[in-house]
């Protein structure tokens, strides 16, 4: 039986200080490293085993996968990064507290911003820092893909190719893998396997460093998923 581990990043500094992060590449706070020991040790604890490993190439996963790696005393499995299993990028808001965001245009434009499918927020300019062109790892990225910003409509069209093409083929050879992102590229993940709807899927919310399990018949549709309590 096809099976699949989710593991969401633990607690960033940036989450901490309740500042849109995207693409911007933070570490884990204290906090978030005490999480991801903690999601190690419940996999354990349930006899969870993997055999690859993906990730982002965003620091605050990739810390949360070498955290569970370590604990476990695995570090040797096979680890592929993807800039297509990224959070969504937030454009000009990256950075911004959200609470000041919120305050500055109100709560409507607020929520079409953080939690409509299609709501894009402020792009930044290519020109600005903050742009992941000016960037070492995205270097090899055709220019045209990289995102000013994103809605979550974009963010969810750019995992599920990474999905299909990387993701899948393992599944169908009897490999288990652990994929440790974010919780927007899981969201796309996650609608895609659960069939939810445009209008559903803003509001799943997907809880920091809590592993979640997937079980596939033969044909790759889920016959069942659950989280692990830590």
């Amino acid at each position: 039986m096809p099976r699949m581990i989710l593991l969401r990043h633990g607690q960033s500094v940036w989450n901490r200080d309740n500042r849109f992060t995207g693409w911007t590449d933070v570490d884990l706070s204290e906090a978030g490293w005490q999480e991801a020991r903690a999601a190690a040790r419940s996999l354990q604890s349930h006899d969870i085993h993997f055999d690859h490993c993906f990730t982002s190439v965003l620091k605050r996963a990739i810390r949360t996968l070498w955290i569970v790696l370590d604990e476990i005393d695995q570090m040797w499995l096979p680890v592929t990064r993807s800039w297509r299993l990224n959070e969504r990028h937030y454009g000009a808001l990256q950075g911004q507290n959200k609470d000041k965001v919120r305050e500055e245009v109100g709560e409507q434009q607020f929520r079409l911003w953080r939690r409509s499918f299609a709501g894009r927020p402020p792009p930044l300019e290519k020109s600005d820092k903050r742009h992941p062109g000016h960037e070492a790892k995205y270097a090899r990225v055709p220019p045209d893909l990289l995102p000013c910003c994103e809605s979550l409509e974009d963010a969810v069209a750019r995992v599920l190719p990474y999905w299909q093409d990387n993701i899948e083929p393992l599944l169908m050879e009897g490999s288990t893998p652990l994929v440790v992102g974010h919780g927007n590229s899981f969201r796309g993940i996650i609608k895609y396997l659960n069939k939810i709807s445009d209008e559903d899927i803003p509001s799943l919310e997907i809880p920091m460093a809590m592993p979640l399990i997937y079980e596939f018949n033969d044909e790759l549709e889920p016959i069942s998923s659950r989280y692990l309590k830590i």
